[in-house]
């Protein structure tokens, strides 16, 4: 039988924490009355665990690089996060359609408008917008080979930050004062990752030979 490597245990333990922190700032912002449970009650957790777990790719990959550990051993991570959070990105918005067209209020964009408060309409646009990225990015599978692909790849990490302005906006879990500061905690880290993996792709290719 083979041994799963620590590297491979530390990652499914960041993601299993970021999850369960999830899940506790949603079920407190509830008193845990969740029953019975709607889709108004539940898509809210679904978009926190799946930024919550994409965050955690990012974090990862820039250990693994920083730490030399090689992309085989922890393949099982991305691999089975990527699929949950790609139901979970699909389920976020998934749901509030669905409820939103079953009580009455027709089909996006003019069901998002009417659900959050005046003025932030725009907002649900640009989850929107970024779910489709997200969505696009997924399509690594067929194109992840081709020269052009580091754009959507790129355009993914623009999709992250506006995703992270969208939940400020909207995310009503993000009024528990203690998961507020982890969600910024996400947020800087991310940032000061980007800033790195940018800076050294900069890097590398000042030092690239000229073609």
């Amino acid at each position: 039988m083979k041994q799963v490597s620590m590297p491979l245990i530390a990652a499914f333990g960041l993601g299993t924490l970021v999850s369960v922190l999830a899940i506790t700032a949603w079920g407190s912002y509830y008193g845990w009355h969740l029953t019975p449970i709607s889709a108004y009650v539940l898509f809210p957790l679904l978009g926190l665990v799946a930024y919550s777990l994409m965050w955690t790719h990012y974090a990862i990959a820039a250990g693994r690089d920083q730490f030399g550990v090689g992309k085989a051993s922890l393949k099982p991570y991305f691999t089975i996060t990527g699929w949950v959070v790609l139901v979970l990105i699909l389920l976020h918005p998934g749901l509030l359609i669905y409820q939103r067209y079953r009580d009455g209020f027709g089909l996006p964009p003019h069901s998002y408008e009417s659900y959050v408060a005046p003025g932030l309409g725009w907002v649900t646009l640009l989850g929107s917008a970024s779910l489709l990225v997200f969505l696009a990015f997924e399509l690594h599978r067929v194109w992840g080979d081709r020269k052009w692909w580091h754009w959507l790849r790129d355009s993914s990490d623009l999709a992250m930050l506006a995703i992270a302005y969208h939940s400020l906006r909207l995310g009503t879990q993000l009024h528990m004062g203690w998961f507020l500061y982890v969600w910024w905690f996400y947020i800087i880290t991310l940032v000061l990752l980007l800033i790195r993996k940018y800076s050294l792709r900069y890097m590398m290719h000042r030092k690239s030979p000229a073609v």
